[in-house]
This record gives structure tokens, C-alpha cells and sequence, in this order.
């Protein structure tokens, strides 16, 4: 991946990650950009999303944007100075969720620190 491609995802993933909060669509919950990929010839990007949620709330947040996804074009358009804004598509990102179950598993099975015992010096 060029520079160029890696500083245009993070521009357009700042931009998103302001633009979406302010949209007024109530299908959309509370929504983090964590990514973009944007295709070498800046025709398409994909926007990679966490959603709060349920599976419910993410499939409706998913149509929300996917819906925004004009409105959401226009802003990077006038905040980006690109030859050619690309189109944008959502997918949802589970890394943010594989994170939380994988903390909560390690400490479920880390071993609960009993207060009697005095602390092992290393």
C-alpha cells in the first residue's frame, strides 16, 4: 500500500468518524470507524464499522449508513481536496468485539487474587 492510499484512508476515516455522529437517521446507533480501504484508483472505499449493540442494531445501523452513504460522499467531497471522492460501502468490523470476549475470557480465567496471601516478590 502507497503513502499516498494509507494517508487518504486516514483522512477519509476522519472524517467519517466526525460526519457519522451527526447524522440524524435513528437506525443508526452508536457507530466507530475503525477503518478504510480504498482501492488504488481511489474509485471505492470501504469503510470498516463497530457497532454497539445487538445483531439487530447492527443490521439497522448498517442500512442507516449504507443509506447516508451520499450525504457521507458530499462531506468527504468538500473536506477532502481529491480529484475524485470514492464511493463508500459499510462492512461491519468484529475485531472490536473478538477484543472484548477474548479480555473477558482471560479473565475468567485468571486466577481471582486472594487478599490473604502476601504478594510474591519478582
Amino acid at each position: 500500500m502507497s503513502d499516498r492510499i494509507r494517508r487518504v484512508n486516514e483522512s477519509i476515516r476522519q472524517v467519517l468518524s466526525q460526519a457519522v455522529p451527526e447524522l440524524k437517521d435513528p437506525r443508526i446507533g452508536f457507530v466507530t470507524v475503525t477503518g478504510v480501504v480504498t482501492t488504488a484508483d481511489l474509485r471505492q472505499a470501504t469503510v470498516f464499522v463497530s457497532v454497539l449493540g445487538s445483531e439487530q442494531a447492527r443490521e439497522s445501523t448498517l442500512q442507516g449508513l449504507a443509506a447516508a452513504h451520499g450525504v457521507l460522499q458530499a462531506g468527504l467531497g468538500r473536506q477532502l481536496k481529491l480529484k475524485r471522492t470514492p464511493q463508500l460501502t459499510f462492512e461491519y468490523d468484529p475485531s472490536v468485539e473478538y477484543g472484548v470476549r477474548m479480555t473477558k475470557l482471560i479473565d475468567d480465567l485468571a486466577p481471582a487474587p486472594n487478599d490473604d496471601e502476601p504478594a510474591a516478590d519478582h
